[in-house]
């Protein structure tokens, strides 16, 4: 019987958490602050930049997946800790570590991104993504560790949260016919990654020798401008009324909100163009994305996840 760590307990972490638990896996998770386990899903309290602390707890552990969501504006501080201890203790484990990645660290200048696109991004958060992978794979080549990351796009699904760009914050006022004032531009072409697609890749490249020692993509369906995303989520009910808040007003509040102004650093994000390609990820992992109808319906809960033939 196959056991499982899951570092991180916010949304793909539990997504993905749910999934092995379904597949009869034994789930380990996680965190600074624990929960309740239930079933076959058990949490513990542990901080993972503590090498010692999180290789006792993964030890037996076929995979350990790197789930964390640092705060968005303390990346360039929190993660190269926790990073470095994720993989020392992957490699006194001997556990498969597997990373919930993104798109950060590219450079697209409105390029669609594939896996072998440069990790060129002059951003200081896509700069540290870029390194935590250039730090992995060089200890993979050495024989130190077995390591692959999936990346994904800004997520939607089910258990999107607060930190998600359609999470509640859009989702709820969207659905209730209010004004939505997203911090982002909402008319370029925009790739979504769906979260029960990012914990099946995760959990297919962790199981697949052939997918270790590189990155791969989320198979991920066809892009949506953020407009025409929220369009398809409104249908049926009022026309979506999307006014987002104007550039120079996010970059004015960023003076003083540290998120804010990270947003504001990623803006290329959403003013061009940002769209990935998945097809030899799909191929890899061996399935294809949740189509947009699916997603949708089984995100407003109108059929269970995982409910498809």
């Amino acid at each position: 019987m196959s056991r499982h760590v899951i570092v991180g307990k916010g949304a793909v972490g539990t997504t993905l958490a749910h999934l092995l638990a379904a597949q009869g896996a034994d789930v380990l998770v996680l965190s600074r602050s624990g929960g309740t386990s239930v079933g076959r899903i058990a949490h513990a309290t542990v901080d993972a930049t503590d090498t010692e602390a999180l290789a006792a707890a993964a030890q037996g552990a076929d995979v350990l997946y790197n789930c964390a969501s640092p705060a968005y504006h303390r990346w360039a501080t929190d993660w190269p800790p926790l990073w470095t201890s994720m993989l020392d203790a992957a490699s006194r484990t001997g556990a498969v570590l597997v990373t919930a990645g993104n798109l950060y660290g590219y450079a697209t200048h409105g390029a669609v991104m594939t896996e072998d696109s440069p990790l060129d991004s002059t951003d200081s958060k896509g700069a540290v993504r870029a390194q935590m992978w250039r730090d992995a794979e060089a200890r993979h080549r050495a024989g130190d560790v077995r390591v692959t990351e999936v990346r994904a796009a800004d997520y939607v699904g089910p258990l999107a949260d607060s930190q998600a760009v359609f999470g509640p914050r859009f989702l709820d006022p969207l659905l209730a016919g209010k004004v939505v004032r997203p911090v982002v531009a909402v008319d370029q072409p925009h790739s979504w990654t769906y979260l029960p697609d990012f914990a099946r890749a995760l959990v297919a490249a962790g199981s697949t020798p052939d997918a270790w020692g590189r990155a791969w993509h989320v198979p991920t369906a066809e892009p949506l401008t953020p407009r025409e995303l929220g369009e398809r989520f409104a249908v049926g009910g009022p026309a979506p009324r999307i006014r987002p808040v104007p550039a120079a007003v996010v970059r004015a509040l960023g003076l003083v909100s540290p998120l804010l102004r990270e947003v504001a650093a990623v803006s290329d994000h959403f003013t061009q163009p940002y769209v990935m390609d998945t097809t030899a990820s799909s191929r890899m992992l061996g399935f294809v994305a949740t189509p947009w109808d699916d997603a949708i319906a089984e995100t407003l809960g109108r059929t269970p996840v995982g409910g498809r033939a």
